[in-house]
Formats: structure tokens, sequence, C-alpha cells
């Protein structure tokens, strides 16, 4: 996994500098008022930026989601994670078999049994359900994308492959 650093810019905001696996380096500065400015340096001149691109707090928004898989998950990746702290976003395909195949989310108790919750489902058919309601049925080769902690994000996937969260608390 790459290194990020945060550094505070006093009445700008803050920046953050990502060591990508090749080497080149990701500058993103995220201004108080919402702009974001992304310079792109390549590992061969670390002294000036090869790209610079100047979005609008919309703008930033909408390419986050796209790029952090909430629109399209690649289908040799199904799981993937993204750690904010203690909140875990990850990306779980619900394989055959599973215990959770045909009911609604309101018939699981997800967030009742867990603590986690289901933010976005991606139907085999790469139908997007964002935010999805509790009626929704969970069908096989749906990937999910749930948000908790490590610990409740385990009991939920326990509840959707066994259907109990066991030691966890259900």
């Amino acid at each position: 996994m790459s290194t990020i650093s945060e550094v505070f810019l006093p009445g700008v905001g803050r920046k953050f500098q990502i060591e990508t696996l090749t080497g080149d380096r990701l500058v993103i500065v995220i201004h108080d008022d919402g702009t974001r400015e992304l310079y792109h340096f390549l590992r061969s001149n670390m002294d000036r930026p090869s790209s610079v691109l100047r979005l609008s707090d919309g703008e930033a928004r909408q390419i986050a989601g796209i790029v952090g898989g909430l629109t399209y998950v690649p289908r040799n990746l199904p799981m993937a994670e993204v750690i904010l702290g203690d909140l875990v976003l990850e990306w779980f395909t619900i394989e055959r078999g599973a215990a959770c195949i045909g009911k609604s989310i309101r018939e699981l108790e997800v967030r009742t049994r867990t603590g986690a919750s289901i933010v976005s489902i991606i139907e085999p058919d790469q139908t997007t359900r964002t935010n999805p309601e509790a009626h929704t049925v969970l069908n096989e080769g749906a990937t999910l994308i749930a948000a908790g902690d490590r610990h409740t994000i385990n009991a939920l996937k326990r509840l959707l492959v066994e259907g109990t969260v066991g030691s966890a608390g259900g």
C-alpha cells in the first residue's frame, strides 16, 4: 500500500501527499473553500509537476466516488476496502449459497444485529443502488459496499454468509 502524508496548511486547508507504487507522487491540496488542486509529479522529475488539475468541491466528490469504486467495481476485485481512521468501507460479493440470498436488509436486521451499514449495492447487471432501502432484497453475485469498523464489518460478513453473527453478539 502507498504511503500517504498529511499536513495542515494554516489559512489554506490541508495537503495530502501520496507516493505511488510506481514511484510517482500525487499532491492534493484541499482548500478551506472546498476547491481541490491535484499535482502529479513523475518519479523522473520530482521538482516540477507534470500536470495540475483544479476541481470544485462537487467535481472532486463525483471523482472520489468513481475512483473509490462506488459506481463500478472491477470484476477482478470482488473484495476491496478503504480505511478512514476507524471507519472501514469494504466491498463484498455475495457468493452462491450465502444465507442472505433472497432476503431483505430489514429481514436480516443488518444494522441492528451487526452495527454495520450497507451503503451501496452493485447488482451483477451493474445496476447500482446507493443507500439501499430496508426492503431491498439481496441477490447472488451482487457486490455490497458496507461501512463500519473492522468488528462490525466482520459481523456483517458472517451474517450474510452464515445467517448468524456468531460470537459477535447475535
